[in-house]
């Protein structure tokens, strides 16, 4: 079989989307399939040991968010050539702004079935571009016109699949969840990261992300903040890159962290995050913009617990005191988990140890299941862009 994906994000960048289907593009090749990715051009070295094919246009940088570029496919003739020859049976956008528009177009084009998988809480993002909800919902409306425009629709979890139906989307959405790499912790990496970010024996929190403020990190910054009011010595590392970085690292000095919580940019190196997973007493992550975030499920695997905010999406998968901790989204509720952590390391560990056994499931488990369905789909012949 020969699948398709189309995404407006893809290495080096690491946010969740183009994570998920690089995922699904060294994955899938493992179980038998052919895959081609269509994404924005990024330059990022050597692409010849890829295990999939690569499909790139021109592209520019966004110029409010650096790290992304953006293009539209139809214009890049050199694309629009090699995608004409490609075989493809069947289309996976992973987004529906350029990368399911083209999604749409080829699926047309080969008379082949088009799956789309509803990610993010598009909502959010549009309101804080625009602070107009009139706006924002007449671009909710073009996103639900997408997905209606597609053979089966999946989201990363029963509570993503509740936010597009709350947009207005009435079909039928399957619950397709991202997986995890299991990978062999290099315990001589932690010694490093121990040493290279001057963690020595103190208790270490960890943030893993974009370092925006829609990642809920002030939040992050301002319980750490009691914690030292509290007496606790600790170090708060945060990983990633973003455009809020200058304003995150002003509100580190302002509430008086500067000696506890570093900004350490984004570790492309998978065993010196997997150290810095191990390391962490608790992995730190409020976010109530995240759906199924890797980074909980990454945190799992190292048998670190993460801390979430109770009634979010993300905590979907954590029961409280259990395989994971849950807190409002206050600081002083934050920091009483924390403290309570602090003071407590074999809590942290018997519950990371239960995040372990309970929370992780390898890619190769759930895109067995993708490819039935994608299977299903094209031997049952029943598809809007048949020929």
């Amino acid at each position: 079989m020969d699948i398709g994906l189309f995404t407006d994000t893809f290495i080096p960048i690491a946010d969740g989307v183009g994570r998920v289907v690089l995922a699904y593009a060294e994955t899938l090749p493992k179980l038998g399939a052919k895959v081609t990715v269509s994404a924005p051009l990024y330059h990022f070295g050597n692409r010849a040991m890829l295990p999939f094919d690569l499909i790139d246009y021109s592209a520019v940088k966004i110029p409010t968010i650096s790290q992304y570029s953006t293009g539209s496919p139809v214009l890049d003739t050199h694309y629009r050539r090699r995608m004409r020859a490609a075989k493809i049976d069947i289309a996976h956008a992973h987004s529906p702004f350029a990368a399911g528009i083209e999604a749409v177009r080829i699926a047309k084009s080969k008379g082949i079935p088009l799956v789309a998988t509803f990610h993010s809480k598009y909502y959010d993002d549009f309101y804080k571009a625009t602070k107009s909800e009139t706006i924002s919902k007449a671009l909710i409306s073009n996103v639900v016109s997408f997905y209606e425009k597609c053979d089966e629709v999946w989201a990363v979890s029963k509570s993503t699949a509740d936010v597009l139906y709350s947009y207005g989307f009435k079909g039928e959405i399957t619950v397709m969840p991202n997986g995890v790499n299991f990978r062999t912790l290099d315990k001589e990496k932690i010694k490093q990261v121990e040493e290279l970010y001057g963690i020595g024996d103190k208790n270490m929190l960890l943030f893993v992300g974009q370092i925006n403020y829609k990642k809920n990190i002030k939040l992050v910054l301002e319980s750490a903040a009691l914690l030292k009011k509290s007496g606790e010595d600790f170090v708060l590392l945060l990983a990633g890159r973003g455009p809020d970085e200058k304003s995150i690292q002003k509100d580190i000095e302002e509430l008086g962290l500067k000696n506890n919580a570093k900004l350490i940019g984004h570790i492309d190196d998978s065993a010196v995050l997997d150290a810095l997973y191990s390391r962490a007493l608790a992995f730190v992550f409020p976010s109530l913009y995240d759906n199924a975030p890797m980074v909980v499920r990454e945190a799992a695997v190292m048998a670190t617990p993460s801390i979430l905010i109770d009634g979010s999406s993300a905590a979907e998968i954590v029961e409280d005191g259990v395989n994971g901790f849950l807190c409002d989204n206050t600081p002083e509720s934050l920091f009483e988990k924390l403290k309570l952590l602090l003071e407590n390391n074999e809590l942290a560990e018997n519950v990371g140890q239960n995040a372990k056994e309970s929370i992780p499931m390898s890619w190769e488990n759930i895109l067995s299941k993708a490819l039935k369905r994608y299977e299903a789909l094209i031997e049952s012949g029943n598809y809007k862009y048949k020929k």
